[in-house]
C-alpha cells in the first residue's frame, strides 16, 4: 500500500460521519459491541479487555449541519456538544452501545447528564479524572473509578475482565503509543516528509480502528511516506497548543502548513499520546493505570496543575525537544480551559524569549484565509528573528 493510498484510507475514515469502519466490525462478529468517549482521555484498555471496541467521537467537523444540536445548548458554548448532539439525534451513533464522558470541562460534563436523558437504553457513564496527583488520595479515587467502570463493561459485555486480559490490553495499547510516539518523532526530524495534516488523519483512524490495526497502520504510514522523497522547504518549525478536545478543520491545519509552518508538536486527539511512556503490564493493571496517569502523563489545560512552578515546564519541554522556533496557540472559540489558561503559558513563553502567535477556531469553520495570513506573517517573523 503506498504512501496515498494509506491517507486515502485515513480520510475516507475521517470524513465517515456514520462510522461504517464501527459498524463492519459488529458485523463481524454477531454480539460485538461498541464504546463511544469523547475527548481527552479515557482508560481505552479496560474497554478493550471487555472484548469492545473503543470509538473517538470528536464532533462532526465541518461536514456536518447543526440543526437540533443547536436547540441543547447556548450560542456562546463550544461547538463539540451541539455536533455531537447532532450525531446522536441523527442515528448516527447508533451502533454505539455506550458513551464515556471524561471531565475535560463543564460543558462535557452537562453533555454526560443530556445524554443518559435522550438515550436511555445506552450505557452512559461520566468518568471522572483526578485533580490531586497523590497516590493515596488521587490515585484510590481513580482506581475506584476505573473498577466502576470495569464492573459495568463486564456486565454489558459478559466477559469477565481479569487482570490477565487487562494486561494483555496493557500491551496492547502500550504498543500503539509507541507507535504513535514514532510518528511524532519522525514529523519532528522529517516534517517535510511528514506533513501535519497526513499524520493527523493516521491519528483519528485510530479512533475506529482496533489498536492492532491502527498501529500497523501507522507503521505502514511511516515506511511508505519515508520511501517517497518530498520537497524540503525552509518553513518555520512551530509547536500547535490548545486543541484537545474541540478540534481544528483539516482544511485549517492544511492552511497553516501552506502558510510556511511546519508543526512538529501538537496536543491534537490526545487520546493517542496522553500516557508518555509504556505502562507496565505484569502486576496490579488499574494500580500501573493509575500511577502511569497521576505520574506520567501530558501536561494540559484540562489537567489541574498541582505545583504553580510547573507550569508551562512541558511546553518548554516540547519546543526544546522537538527543535520548535515557536509556538502557535489554537484554541475552540469559547474554551474556556484553553483560553484562560493561554495568558499563563504566554507570559513564560515571553520570559524565555520564544515567539508565538494566536487564534480560535470553530470545528466547522476555521476563518481559513486570515488564520493562513496569521501564520505566514508569523512564520515569516520567525525567519527575520532568527537571521537577525
Amino acid at each position: 500500500m503506498s504512501v496515498q493510498e494509506v491517507v486515502k484510507r485515513c480520510e475516507a475514515l475521517f470524513e465517515d460521519l456514520d462510522f461504517g469502519a464501527v459498524k463492519r466490525w459488529k458485523a463481524a462478529q454477531p454480539g460485538r459491541k461498541a464504546i463511544g468517549y469523547m475527548p481527552i482521555y479515557v482508560p481505552r484498555e479496560i474497554v478493550h479487555a471487555a472484548g469492545m471496541l473503543p470509538v473517538g467521537i470528536f464532533g462532526g467537523g465541518d461536514q456536518l449541519e447543526v440543526i437540533q444540536g443547536d436547540a441543547y445548548y447556548q450560542s456562546y458554548i463550544c461547538r463539540i456538544p451541539r455536533s455531537t448532539v447532532e450525531l446522536g439525534l441523527t442515528g448516527r451513533l447508533d451502533c454505539l452501545d455506550g458513551m464515556l464522558f471524561p471531565s475535560i470541562c463543564d460543558v462535557i460534563r452537562n453533555l454526560s447528564g443530556m445524554w443518559q436523558i435522550m438515550f436511555k437504553d445506552k450505557y452512559v457513564k461520566y468518568f471522572d479524572l483526578p485533580q490531586n496527583y497523590d497516590d493515596a488520595t488521587g490515585g484510590s479515587f481513580y482506581i475506584h473509578e476505573m473498577e466502576t467502570l470495569r464492573k459495568d463493561l463486564s456486565a454489558l459485555s459478559g466477559v469477565e475482565i481479569s487482570d490477565d486480559n487487562l494486561n494483555h490490553s496493557i500491551r496492547v495499547y502500550n504498543e500503539n503509543r509507541r507507535a504513535v510516539r514514532e510518528l511524532y518523532a519522525y514529523r519532528a526530524q522529517k516534517p517535510w516528509q511528514a506533513p501535519t495534516s497526513e499524520v493527523y488523519l493516521v491519528l483519528r483512524a485510530g479512533c475506529v480502528l482496533p489498536p492492532e490495526e491502527h498501529t500497523a497502520l501507522i507503521r505502514d504510514y511511516l515506511r511508505e511516506t519515508d520511501q517517497q522523497k518530498r520537497p524540503q522547504r525552509d518553513n518555520a518549525r512551530v509547536i500547535l497548543t490548545g486543541s484537545f478536545c474541540e478540534q481544528p478543520p483539516l482544511g485549517l491545519i492544511k492552511s497553516i502548513e501552506m502558510a510556511g509552518c511546519y508543526v512538529v508538536d501538537d496536543d491534537f486527539q490526545l487520546i493517542h499520546g496522553w500516557l508518555l511512556d509504556d505502562v507496565p503490564a505484569g502486576g496490579d493493571p488499574l494500580q500501573e493505570l493509575a500511577s502511569a496517569f497521576l505520574h506520567r502523563s501530558v501536561s494540559t489545560s484540562s489537567k489541574y496543575d498541582e505545583k504553580k512552578e510547573d507550569k508551562g515546564k512541558f511546553l518548554l519541554k516540547q519546543v526544546k525537544t522537538r527543535g520548535a522556533e515557536g509556538v502557535v496557540f489554537a484554541a475552540a472559540s469559547f474554551c474556556d480551559p484553553a483560553l484562560l489558561e493561554r495568558p499563563m503559558l504566554q507570559e513564560i513563553l515571553a520570559k524565555h524569549k520564544i515567539p508565538y502567535t494566536a487564534f480560535k477556531y470553530a470545528e466547522n469553520t476555521g476563518q481559513m484565509a486570515p488564520i493562513r495570513e496569521q501564520a505566514g506573517t508569523f512564520a515569516d517573523s520567525i525567519k527575520l528573528w532568527s537571521a537577525a
